[in-house]
């Protein structure tokens, strides 16, 4: 094997000794990478961006190998981890798989036949975790494609609120560097999709926070309902229905879902439609972070403040201009409702440009597609 396509393994020990031991059992047949500490194995697997397996010691000044195992399996879940520890005790196992959920539990001395073996199994778990991620890409991930083309012809509204989610959470899971999480953009996406049982004018009414009759407050709320009715039948959709279902939960149980990818992913989505509901009604952003802080028992104190310092970087990076209708391009976020000629809601703020979208516009006149809208615009794109 050469280049690329040699498997990279990170060990982590705080003895050079040890380090340079694994490295002289691996380095034969692997590319090996090593780092002294928790947070220096973080920051490596951050400039490796591709890495195969991780294996670390289990005592460790500051971070232990639970802990960073533990954060490694929410930041780079197709990351292999094995734990290797010179204390077998119990109490280490089960704090090490509950915390990390590793692949193998090896002790020091470990045998570089034993240690050569695990790594060999490890890297073929990464593969196959790597293969069943192609294929969710090219299958799922497509039917799910499908069915938001769908949402997007017949509700605008609810479209431009899911790409708004998806964008701010996608964005947000990135500063936190947890890169590899289909299951949250997937859910971000399917978010809105019950409401395509909805008349146009409810949906618009819900998205402007007006008072509802009671059967429309009825068929509102069965809109999660024939969300789920309409996806359990897609094959390795688990997760994502996990994560739509627990949307539902009270306080209480969304906080016990725990930090693994469901409870992450629920915790996240909750937040970001909380806060797109909040500022598509009018409130400063702000004022709504506040709002979100009083409800720190569902999000999680932490999370929220993480949030909020996303939300300010994220404003000083990103470019607010004023362009006219026809020179929206993709990826460029309206952010203002944007009304036809008569008044109709063509899309709500927060929607991401999409190539179908400008085909849509095609459709319009000279006067409307000279109208200016003003657009957020990431560092490095044009506006005409």
């Amino acid at each position: 094997m050469t280049g690329q396509n040699i498997p990279r393994v990170l060990c982590v020990d705080d003895e050079p000794r040890v380090l340079e031991g694994l490295r002289l059992h691996l380095r034969k047949e692997y590319e090996v990478h090593c780092a002294g500490n928790g947070q220096e194995a973080l920051q490596k697997l951050r400039e490796l961006k591709q890495c195969a397996v991780i294996v670390s010691d289990m005592r460790m000044p500051g971070m232990d190998g639970a802990t960073l195992l533990h954060q490694v399996m929410q930041q780079y879940p197709a990351v292999t981890r094995i734990l290797l520890t010179g204390d077998p005790g119990r109490d280490a196992a089960v704090s090490a798989v509950n915390k990390g959920n590793i692949f193998r539990f090896l002790t020091k001395p470990c045998a570089p036949d034993n240690l050569k073996s695990a790594v060999d199994a490890a890297v073929i778990q990464h593969r196959l975790l790597r293969a069943e991620q192609e294929i969710l890409q090219e299958t799922v991930l497509g039917c799910i494609k499908a069915l938001v083309d769908v949402l997007a012809l017949t509700s605008p509204v609810a479209f431009g609120r899911a790409t708004a989610v998806k964008r701010l959470a996608m964005e947000f899971l990135a500063g936190m560097n947890c890169t590899e999480f289909w299951q949250l953009e997937a859910a971000a996406m399917l978010s809105q999709i019950g409401y395509l049982s909805l008349p146009a004018e409810l949906v618009d009414k819900l998205y402007h926070g007006e008072n509802l009759t009671a059967d429309e407050q009825t068929a509102a709320n069965e809109v999660s309902k024939v969300a789920i009715r309409l996806l359990e039948h897609i094959p390795r959709l688990e997760p994502v229905l996990q994560i739509l279902t627990a949307l539902n939960w009270p306080d209480q149980a969304v906080a016990r879902l725990g930090d693994g990818t469901i409870g992450l992913g629920t915790r996240v989505l909750a937040m970001t439609l909380h806060y797109d509901a909040l500022t598509s009604r009018g409130k400063p952003p702000d004022l709504a972070v506040q709002t979100l802080r009083s409800r720190a028992a569902r999000y999680g104190a932490a999370l929220v403040e993480q949030f909020a310092q996303h939300l300010g970087s994220s404003a000083a990076r990103n470019e607010m201009r004023e362009i006219p209708v026809r020179a929206l391009q993709p990826g460029m976020t309206v952010m203002e409702d944007l009304h036809t000629s008569n008044g109709t809601l063509l899309v709500p703020r927060g929607f991401e440009v999409t190539p179908t979208f400008l085909e849509r516009l095609r459709n319009y006149d000279d006067q409307f597609l000279g109208e200016k809208v003003k657009v957020l615009v990431a560092p490095g794109g044009r506006a005409g």
